[in-house]
């Protein structure tokens, strides 16, 4: 029979500072505990020690919530020692968010060397170049010296050569620090010798860029109207695609037709459906080497839920509606089978997107919600889109979906903790002006975007396009001014999609770069 906690407390109270004993001794009589900042640590230490797991776990909660710029790396240190994963994962994206605050403090240069390896191998890391991530190791290295430098060869294939210039490279090489060892100048020899790493750019290298695409020409524009930058290019064989999602590991996937030749000029769709994956790397779309799926006639979305792949076909039938939902097991590479939904009578346009760890499915009169962890469907407060609702569009921003109608006039906000919905302002209309295709919306920087191709009533020959993005607070739409070329794109989806993009890698894919505005001179 395992001892008491008081048995304990006497046996190692005297490891126990005072303050910390009558803390416990509060907590066991009263079940009240005070937790601050400076405490946290040893009073999770002594929980430990005593195997009481609720303060424990109160301790862990207190500190994954007070993780910030001034704490991360002690904290860091603390969880590693006693496995702590939440506030770890918590440091991690804290550090990665403000490396270049943490690499220049006194902290930094106290991780010890796994601690560095794992911190510079995160592809989250918030840095516009990799030559700062080789300042930090130098920083950590110096530190330190005589104990240090003999780490550096393990350290090495943790910086992203692939991401330097040939002149940083050979900076590098003529580092003091690397011609003192000889270990490291090989290591660095042998990577450049290798060729191009498969490493990731880092988050702060990259760029969030609107995806719509010309399929008539095979072109694809690349958008942020926020920074001004307007990238077409073309992409060879562009796939037809009947749906398109960008996963939280910034992988964007296309669900397009199977096609078999007849001939050297014609060709013919199969009753399957492949999935193909952009390489970034090179600008074109490739296989992504999973299995394949029945076609059906039936709408058909893309969704990603804790980094599990959802396949939505909304499929009309006579006098009902049948909703398949079937996600991809990476493991055995196959598409399981999940429940389906059920509807009685015709089902008018529909959108299915994820917003949390659900899948939403979202009608004009109706709402309905399929939770992955219990494979079950169920009914939610549905939005009543009035107006022109024939088509619409969606988007999720973190528990929250907005969506607006075909004509732009009424947006709304659903709220999926409280399964509530809230009407918000539509656009004012300045005159005879319609829309041309639906508006799209989307989500850049975190913030709810809308764009929109329109003509005036009376000149219909002249279609313009513009890009408004919506201010919360004020509770209006803005617009961004955006220079736009004068093409047809269209945004797949029911969101528009947003990758992050590497734009010198577009640049090293030899493709046709046009810039639309003057002073842009990332696209060259």
């Amino acid at each position: 029979m395992p001892p008491s906690p008081l048995t304990d407390i006497t046996s190692v109270s005297k490891d126990v500072d005072v303050f910390l004993f009558g803390g416990i001794l509060s907590y066991i009589y009263s079940g009240t505990l005070h937790v601050s900042l400076d405490k946290v640590q040893p009073l999770y230490q002594a929980a430990d020690l005593l195997q009481l797991d609720y303060v424990r776990d109160t301790c862990s909660s207190y500190m994954a919530m007070n993780v910030e710029r001034s704490t991360c790396v002690d904290l860091y240190k603390f969880a590693e020692v006693f496995s702590m994963d939440s506030v770890r994962n918590h440091c991690l994206q804290c550090i990665s968010k403000h490396f270049v605050e943490v690499a220049s403090s006194e902290e930094f240069c106290s991780l010890s060397v796994n601690q560095l390896t794992e911190i510079i191998s995160h592809d989250e890391l918030d840095v516009q170049e990799e030559t700062i991530v080789w300042e930090a190791v130098v920083r950590w290295v110096q530190h330190s010296r005589e104990g240090r430098l003999h780490h550096l060869p393990s350290i090495l294939p943790h910086i992203r050569f692939n991401l330097l210039t040939s002149d940083d490279t050979a900076a590098i090489l003529e580092h003091i620090l690397v011609r003192e060892d000889p270990g490291s100048s090989k290591v660095i020899r042998e990577i450049i010798r290798k060729g191009k790493q498969s490493l990731k750019p880092r988050l702060g290298m990259t760029t969030e860029m609107i995806f719509l695409a010309n399929v008539a020409n095979d072109e694809i524009l690349f958008m942020n109207p926020r920074e001004g930058k307007y990238i077409s290019c073309m992409c060879e064989d562009f796939p037809d695609f009947l749906a398109i999602t960008v996963t939280n590991n910034n992988d964007m996937y296309i669900l397009e037709n199977d096609r078999e030749d007849i001939s050297s000029q014609l060709c013919r769709y199969t009753n399957e459906l492949s999935m193909f994956k952009y390489n970034h790397t090179e600008n074109e779309w490739d296989h992504a080497g999973m299995s394949s799926l029945p076609a059906s006639d039936g709408k058909k979305f893309l969704a990603e839920v804790d980094r599990v792949l959802y396949y939505v076909d909304a499929d009309q039938k006579e006098g009902s509606a049948l909703v398949r939902v079937r996600k991809h097991n990476r493991h055995l590479d196959q598409w399981q089978e999940c429940s389906p939904l059920q509807l009685d009578g015709s089902m008018d346009f529909c959108v299915a997107l994820s917003c949390g760890s659900f899948i939403y499915l979202l009608m004009k009169s109706a709402l309905h919600r399929y939770d992955p962890s219990l494979d079950c469907w169920c009914e939610r407060t549905p939005p009543n889109l009035m107006g022109d609702s024939s088509r619409f569009t969606a988007v999720a921003i973190g528990t929250e979906i907005f969506c607006t109608d075909r004509d732009f006039t009424q947006t709304m906000v659903y709220d999926s903790e409280l399964d509530c919905w809230q009407k918000l302002q539509g656009w004012s209309n300045p005159g005879n002006l319609r829309m041309n295709l639906p508006p799209s919306l989307f989500v850049l920087e975190n913030q709810l975007h809308i764009y929109f191709d329109i003509y005036d009533s009376e000149q219909r020959p002249s279609i313009h396009y513009f890009v408004y993005v919506y201010d919360r607070s004020a509770d209006a739409w803005r617009d961004l001014k955006a220079t736009l070329p004068d093409k047809e794109y269209y945004a797949h989806g029911p969101p528009c999609p947003v990758v992050r993009l590497y734009l010198p890698y577009l640049k090293g894919a030899q493709i046709h770069i046009t810039s639309y505005i003057s002073q842009e001179k990332c696209a060259g």
